[in-house]
């Protein structure tokens, strides 16, 4: 196991939430994600962001309210992931509730078309003669698919995310926060935040148009749409800023109270998750896992439409699908991430001498797997990390990841601009990008890769590392729910991690890869039962621990009706 420096947040606790009766811990958490009134952490839709300064959002309303009022076509055209599967749910379910007739969607396959809003996808979607076409998730950079479509008469509206360029598609409107001069006080909406955003100024404007009483239509409330928002927005693993903690907590309580579309009830079923219980992370480690398993390995379609159904049982025969196909995917996964630790180790270089951005290809990779492997290892090495498959017509498709400081999207610009060509396609954000490179210019690649970063750490060496909340004098079941209640936690609000030294006096493995142990800490608590999950790849490896230093998680166990604190093992090592 590699070793990583446990580095405690920094935090000055807050009086105002002192003064307000918040639980000390809570304090510190709170106080080191830098939340100091009270009012910071009321998730009521009250504080939601209004559409200010969201540019293009008028126009975007302008051009749907003439569609649904002139019943025209229009085509979805989403991304092959979660966020993507999620925001193409929510525009047909939600232009169907406003009376739209003729609304249907595209899922691209990702082994076929690639990414975004590609000629070919076009070529597909005019088969059906559509008005226009809304992308969702995508399209920010899809200059050809948006010239090919106005090029057949049908109109484009971008609905993205992503980091876009200083010059923009033709098409008839983008909303997207993050295009230039964009206004918004969020920069971090997932697609499906963005989308739900220009679904809710539809509705505004077709409500003071008169629609819904002219139609004899039920005014949708849009608030019956935030299960999806905060399943799109969690797996997709955008900062949780304030506006994105409302919508996921929201969500979440729609998902707690049963009011939740078939499809999402229905993986969690299969994950073997209560719905009137689960938090962020159920949502980012047990229902995204499954809906991005079809992207990656099949057709993002099987997701789709398992959030489209509105009977139980065809819902639950799409998860169930989904639940294969996730399985397949770990499998995959699993020995992808054995080729690519072993191929770290054979540079047979102490950490502080590793490339400053690793490289890693196999021709026997997926290239729909890439992305999870890229995470693995630069958890690993605390380096940015392009893991790359072969693709088709000598191309090898590769995913980014990144570490905090290096900007990798970024990164991928700065090479396409110092050696032109040497990158065919990139796109994506500051932690996470996607590429396309030459079969013959991966060694170029690698060393391009490699310079860009070591100039953007200038002249630091990034260490392994894990953040910490600190040590816990105690640790009980009402400390746990606390902290289960206290989110949604998720990327850039992160769930507490603590940190602390404790005798093992029991262990074993389970399930041949997970690590379970009885810890006793040294102020005469009971001991604590505690949990490592993946702590090897190979199966029956046996440690023999006497005293530990772990970084851990709180949680409840609860077996066979009794509830004790469980600690769940983010890292361990021997003391």
């Amino acid at each position: 196991m590699t070793l990583k420096t446990i580095i405690r947040r920094p935090y000055t606790e807050s009086t105002a939430l002192a003064n307000f009766g918040l639980d000390p811990v809570l304090n510190r958490i709170y106080s080191a994600r830098h939340v100091s009134n009270p009012v910071e952490l009321d998730c009521s839709l009250k504080y939601l962001l209004p559409p200010t300064g969201l540019s293009g959002i008028d126009a975007a309303a302008e051009l749907l309210a003439d569609a649904v009022q002139a019943d025209a076509r229009v085509v979805i055209v989403g991304d092959f992931d979660a966020d993507g599967a999620t925001s193409s749910a929510l525009a047909v379910l939600a232009l169907r509730a406003m009376g739209l007739n003729e609304v249907s969607y595209l899922a691209p396959n990702r082994f076929e078309f690639g990414y975004g809003l590609s000629p070919e996808i076009v070529e597909v979607a005019a088969a059906v003669h559509p008005d226009i076409i809304i992308t969702v998730d995508n399209g920010i950079a899809s200059f050809d698919g948006v010239d090919a479509a106005a090029a057949q008469g049908i109109s484009v509206l971008i609905t993205d995310h992503h980091l876009a360029a200083e010059q923009l598609p033709a098409a008839d409107a983008i909303v997207n926060p993050n295009q230039p001069g964009d206004r918004f006080a969020s920069k971090a909406l997932a697609g499906v935040g963005v989308v739900f955003y220009v679904l809710s100024a539809l509705r505004s404007r077709l409500r003071a148009l008169g629609w819904f009483d002219e139609q004899g239509i039920a005014e949708p409330n849009m608030g019956d749409f935030l299960d999806l928002v905060a399943l799109g927005t969690v797996a997709d693993l955008v900062p949780l800023d304030r506006n994105n903690r409302i919508l996921v907590a929201q969500g979440l309580a729609r998902i707690n109270a049963g009011r939740c579309r078939p499809g999402i009830r229905a993986l969690l079923n299969v994950a073997k998750r209560d719905a009137q219980n689960i938090v962020a992370a159920d949502m980012g480690f047990t229902i995204g896992p499954r809906l991005n398993a079809a992207g990656r390995l099949d057709d993002m379609s099987v997701g789709i439409e398992c959030l489209l159904a509105d009977d139980e049982h065809e819902a639950y025969r799409l998860a169930e699908q989904l639940n294969e196909l996730n399985l397949e995917r770990r499998r995959i996964e699993g020995e992808m991430r054995r080729d690519a630790i072993v191929a770290v180790e054979q540079l047979q270089l102490q950490p502080a001498n590793l490339p400053a951005g690793l490289c890693l290809y196999d021709s026997t990779w997926h290239q729909g797997i890439v992305g999870l492997v890229a995470s693995r290892i630069r958890e690993m090495t605390e380096r940015p990390v392009v893991a790359l498959a072969p693709g088709s017509d000598g191309q090898l498709k590769g995913s980014a990841r990144s570490i905090d400081n290096v900007h990798i999207r970024d990164v991928l610009q700065n090479i396409a601009t110092r050696e032109p060509g040497l990158i065919d396609k990139f796109g994506g954000h500051a932690m996470a990008a996607g590429l396309t490179v030459s079969a013959r210019d991966l060694r170029q690649f690698e060393v391009a890769f490699d310079n860009e970063v070591t100039r953007w750490l200038n002249g630091t060496t990034p260490t392994p590392s894990i953040h910490s909340d600190g040590e816990l004098e105690s640790i009980s079941v009402p400390l746990a729910e606390k902290l289960r209640e206290g989110g949604p936690w998720g990327q850039g609000f992160p769930e507490p991690i603590f940190d602390g030294e404790f005798d093992v006096t029991e262990q074993r493995m389970v399930g041949e890869i997970h690590l379970k142990l009885k810890l006793q800490d040294d102020n005469g608590n009971e001991p604590l039962d505690a949990i490592m999950f993946r702590y090897s790849d190979q199966p029956g490896a046996m440690p023999a621990f006497a005293r530990v230093r772990v970084a851990y998680r709180v949680d409840v166990n609860d077996y066979r009706g009794r509830r004790s604190p469980q600690l769940i093992i983010e890292y361990l090592e021997a003391c």
